[in-house]
């Protein structure tokens, strides 16, 4: 299983999360978030990733100039689509992705995932007041379909007291977080990384056990 932690907007918080064991940091390239960040910010939190470490970058219905240019800029390892984009679009950018799926009632993973047949997984998030991403709010992790967790990246809403029960409910192949571990919008907690990362490494040794 890993874990990312989204929504980075400064090079020390990437470079922390890494350091405390996160496998992957996101960045958001949707100027409607309070956690966007231009193309020199992402540029400097992305020379900040070393080793085996992931760079993600997330959009909202972007044009393919739009991708194009943040991946000439920035070295994205792999997309993250929030919007409705199609997997014909998903699929362009010689790039592994991973597409959002909103968890509105009646939200159906299987017919999401056979859609997107390409894309590394599905990641499922919540949906709170209009607000796709980042609200902080959980969802029922009860819909989620046990037979697609092979394919499930869980968000919405994890916070260090949750995730473990959430990785041993679920048992996802990936997790990300972004609000549940900041001191204020767009700004990291190091202890509250250093515990979620813990937490969720405990749970996760517990399930294989």
């Amino acid at each position: 299983m890993r874990i990312k932690v989204c929504g980075i907007t400064r090079r020390k918080d990437a470079e922390e999360a890494l350091a405390l064991g996160a496998d992957a940091i996101g960045c958001v390239f949707f100027p409607g978030s309070a956690r966007a960040v231009s193309l020199s910010q992402a540029r400097d939190i992305g020379d900040g990733v070393r080793g085996f470490g992931m760079f993600v970058g997330l959009f909202v219905d972007p044009t393919k100039e739009q991708v194009e240019e943040a991946l000439a800029s920035v070295a994205i390892h792999c997309l993250q689509f929030h919007g409705s984009e199609p997997p014909e679009f998903c699929a362009q950018f010689n790039r592994p992705y991973i597409k959002a799926v909103p968890m509105t009632r009646g939200a159906d993973l299987a017919a999401t995932n056979a859609r997107y047949t390409d894309a590394r997984g599905l990641l499922l998030d919540s949906v709170h007041n209009g607000q796709f991403g980042g609200s902080g709010e959980s969802f029922d992790w009860a819909a989620v379909d046990r037979k697609l967790r092979h394919r499930v990246v869980l968000a919405g809403g994890l916070t260090p007291d949750n995730v473990a029960r959430a990785v041993r409910q679920v048992q996802p192949i990936a997790i990300d977080v972004s609000s549940g571990v900041e001191s204020s919008k767009g700004i990291k907690d190091s202890e509250k990384m250093r515990a979620f990362i813990l937490n969720a490494r405990q749970a996760l040794k517990e399930i294989a056990s």
